[in-house]
């Protein structure tokens, strides 16, 4: 039986034997394309080619992509773990062709590679065509179906509609008919009792496609209609996982050896056996899929976060770690100890794991820690929330508490239903339901784009000339119109262009586009499939005219010092601290940097200054640019460049050295070190476990830094008479304020002390119990202090009621004694709660203690009144 490895690799020869260049995967996180987070296709690195703005060259292409599909139209994420099938991340083999063969050399070579490489049984396997579609004015694919009647009989070609057999990218874009190839895994007796051919597209987990081969032709125009596509194009995806399973003849992805492995160790760590329930089974797969997607995310440079990519990562993590917490009982970081099974497993096709091992298992594990923290603040809020549905005598839950949950605390409707099951009650979906609904329609009307079509002015293809250049002649190739939250503005494609368009964290160009007839101002540039796409708010009047391209160069110098900087800085990190710093981010503008490393612990004040010290002599050095351009990938690392994790590069590439300073990159850059001027850095932090942040300035902003520094000086000198030794006049004021502060809690202490004596003496009994209540103006902290000090001394059969008011701020306070919680069922947290209406306020704690802050001091003595009333004594 082959492994999976061996599966991967005979892949690759068959369509290395077919001439196909066989390429690395792309990174699976898409840092510079504005229409896309995640890779979630194998064709996505090829869209510049597809639409025609990079060359096709080499034209037969292969390989093994790392795909994730948890957003957007492609969401497989609450299926994922349920069945046998689904996944987040998951590989996509496949092979194209760009304006070479098209659909009988791409059915052909697959029916050759399943049946006569891996041997799979020709009886088994079905087929799809696009059947046609009357409104699109399509006819079927009969020339698909011809072809296929070479291979299988007739009635193993099945006709597709529209939703399985014709693939779009998206509501825009490349399309055409697809054909699927379908895999009938099921028993003999079972095919003797249904064929398999009923079965195809029926959601049937033993009758599956393993691949799908799209035949684009087509592009779809943003009112809906197709044109012709410039070259036809084979795009094929075939699914590993599901392949793997057909060759080592299992009925579940999860049973081959791309998971067995990591869930033996979730068995292994967790105590519970895989196999005997189904929740445990459920939970096992869902965690050791997870870790798969995870991790490549990390290791591509995509960290946990609050928004866009970051957060999809951050909540594919969390429903792992939800359910090795609900299903395996594992209430501490559990998912980054599977870590060196997963890599040992497929760090060998994938080196970055290995590389970045540490940083994945750092960043996983403060993650699992957070969220473990935020369960436990959650199912106390639930807990509460069930309380006080069970005293409204109801036995539904609020959906609107449900979807708060959800939102603050990532606790799915699942998790709470589950615990709420268990104390008897159920939830509200209705109402949680509506509540997510708005939510999405919240940050649908945020998000929406709406883009019309590009109108051709002439044809060509873009030529970039910013390295060179900050004007240059061009003329406009096409513009399109978009709109974004009722704004309305226009990009513009040029043949030439000096303009850099962002990408890699440097910021976009700036400027205006001048002709005879008008002046255009081009705000922004962004980068969208290779080439640069001018933002302007107003449609040139003449836009078929001649133009002249001027960035504007004070900002684009001043984004070319901080770019150069950032290169200096990580060479000097690496000395200092270690090789082990890579980038894992930046932000370049022409204000300020930041640069992100990875380094597993604060950087000293010390090793901070020695890093800009060598910065600094590499500015005085005034190094010039070392530009190397369209370089071979292998001689550029011959070079000695620096790649980084998590970017695609092509066969050639361009290097940036500054002395010492080798690297990879892109991006527009000083033409030597002494136009930086000088550089500073002005913070360091934590981005996230295993990743530090500097923030640093240069040039005119370092400048204005010094500068500002000095008049802060000196306006603290002035305070202080001049002084020449100011550190130590200051340090004496501190000494003395420290002083005056213990001096001043002493004297709280024994008025709060005399007060509590004066109350004591000043209580009431009622049937038995002993009641103090008061209204003083006292600050927060000493009204916690007295209470405490009343219940310390009174500690059975106390109901302690104050009211303090400072600053104009009204605070209620209520303290119990614990027999007055057990033996009479008071409860501060309620009883506060109530009353603080009557001074505009709320608040809340536990049962024995319990305060409420508020806007109306008025109400305070009212407020006292209401919580002994409340009390029934």
């Amino acid at each position: 039986m082959m492994t999976a490895n061996e599966i991967r690799d005979s892949f690759k020869k068959f369509f290395e034997s077919k001439e196909h260049a066989i390429v690395p995967s792309a990174p699976m996180v898409i840092k510079d394309d504005p229409t896309l987070m995640f890779t979630n296709a194998g064709m996505n690195q090829w869209k510049d080619i597809i639409l025609g703005t990079r060359e096709p060259e080499p034209r037969r292409r292969a390989d093994s992509q790392k795909c994730l599909r948890v957003s957007g139209k492609h969401n497989d994420l609450e299926e994922v773990g349920h069945d046998t099938y689904h996944h987040t991340m998951f590989e996509m083999l496949g092979n194209w062709s760009f304006g070479d063969y098209f659909k009988e050399g791409a059915i052909d070579m697959a029916w050759e590679y399943l049946v006569d490489v891996l041997k799979l049984d020709p009886k088994d396997l079905y087929v799809t065509v696009f059947e046609g579609s009357k409104e699109e004015n399509l006819e079927r694919d009969n020339e698909a179906a011809a072809i296929w009647a070479k291979h299988v009989p007739a009635d193993h070609i099945i006709n597709g509609n529209k939703h399985d057999n014709f693939w779009e990218m998206g509501d825009t874009g490349p399309c055409g008919p697809c054909s699927e190839i379908h895999l009938d895994s099921r028993t003999d007796e079972e095919k003797a009792k249904v064929p398999g051919r009923e079965l195809v597209n029926k959601d049937d987990p033993q009758v599956i496609e393993i691949w799908n081969l799209v035949f684009m032709q087509f592009n779809r125009k943003a009112d809906g209609s197709l044109e012709k596509l410039s070259m036809n194009v084979i795009d094929t995806g075939m699914g590993f996982e599901r392949l793997v399973r057909a060759m080592q003849g299992k009925h579940s992805n999860y049973d081959t050896d791309v998971f067995q492995p990591i869930i033996k160790e979730i068995a292994r760590l967790s105590g519970k056996e895989y196999g005997k329930e189904e929740n445990v089974d459920v939970a096992m797969r869902v965690i050791a899929d997870h870790l798969r997607a995870v991790s490549f995310s990390i290791a591509d440079g995509q960290l946990p976060g609050n928004a866009k990519a970051g957060y999809v990562i951050r909540r594919i993590l969390r429903r792992a770690v939800r359910y090795a917490y609900t299903f395996l009982g594992q209430k501490e970081a559990f998912i980054h100890r599977l870590l060196p099974v997963f890599i040992g497993e497929m760090g060998g096709a994938y080196p970055e794991l290995v590389a970045q091992r540490e940083l994945i298992g750092r960043v996983m594990k403060e993650e699992e820690d957070s969220f473990l923290r935020t369960l436990d603040k959650g199912i106390t809020l639930l807990n509460a929330a069930m309380e006080e549905t069970k005293a409204k005598d109801s036995t539904e839950l609020d959906g609107t508490q449900a979807f708060r949950l959800f939102d603050t605390y990532g606790f799915p409707l699942d998790l709470t239903e589950l615990i709420c099951r268990e104390n008897g009650l159920t939830v509200d979906e209705q109402q949680f339901d509506a509540e997510m609904q708005k939510q999405k329609e919240r940050a649908r009307n945020a998000a929406q784009v709406e883009s019309s079509d590009w109108t051709e002015l002439m044809p060509g293809e873009q030529q970039f000339v910013g390295y060179d250049y900050t004007e240059h002649e061009c003329r406009i190739l096409r513009y399109r119109k978009v709109t974004q939250k009722k704004n309305t503005y226009y990009e513009l494609v040029l043949d030439h262009t000096p303009f850099y368009g962002e990408m890699g964290g440097q910021v976009g160009d700036c400027g205006v586009l001048v002709s005879e007839y008008e002046t255009v101002t081009v705000v922004d540039t962004k980068r969208e499939n290779n080439q640069s796409i001018h933002i302007v708010k107003e449609l040139p009047k003449h836009p078929e005219a001649d133009f002249m391209a001027c960035v504007d160069t004070d900002k684009r110098d001043g984004s070319a010092a901080n770019h150069t900087a950032t290169h200096l800085l990580d060479y000097a990190l690496k000395q200092v601290l270690g090789d082990h710093v890579e980038q894992k981010g930046s932000y370049v503008s022409a204000d300020t940097l930041r640069f992100d490393f990875s380094h597993f612990q604060k950087v000293t004040d010390e090793e901070l200054r020695r890093a800009e010290r060598i910065v600094n002599d590499m500015i005085r050095q005034n190094l010039p640019l070392d530009e190397h351009r369209d370089t071979p990938l292998e001689e550029a690392k011959k070079m000695g460049a620096i790649a980084l994790f998590g970017e695609k590069y092509g066969d050639k590439v361009r290097v940036v050295r500054f002395g010492p300073s080798c690297e990879f990159c892109g991006g527009i850059h000083a033409s030597a070190t002494g136009k930086i001027g000088m550089f500073k850095i002005v913070s360091e932090s934590s981005v996230a476990a295993g990743v530090r942040r500097i923030e640093a300035k240069t040039g005119h902003e370092c400048e204005e830094l010094m500068y500002n520094l000095e008049d802060g000086i000196k306006a603290i000198k002035a305070l202080f008479n001049n002084t020449k030794d100011l550190q130590g006049v200051i340090q004496k004021y501190i000494d003395e304020h420290d002083t005056m502060k213990k001096e001043i809690e002493q004297f709280h202490a024994q008025a709060v002390e005399r007060t509590k004596d004066s109350l004591l003496q000043k209580a009431r009994e009622v049937n038995g119990v002993k009641v103090i209540t008061a209204v003083l103006p006292m600050d927060a902290a000493a009204a916690k202090d007295l209470v405490f000090k009343i219940r310390q001394a009174v500690p059975e059969r106390l109901l302690c009621v104050i009211g303090t008011k400072s600053a104009d701020k009204p605070m209620l306070s209520v303290m119990l004694s614990d027999d007055m919680v057990k033996d009479f069922g008071m409860n501060a947290g309620q009883m506060v709660r109530e009353a603080a209406r009557l001074i505009l306020g709320g608040g809340g704690g536990q049962p024995h203690y319990a305060t409420a802050g508020g806007k109306k001091p008025d109400g305070l003595s009212a407020a006292v009144d209401k919580v002994l009333e409340l009390a029934k004594l």
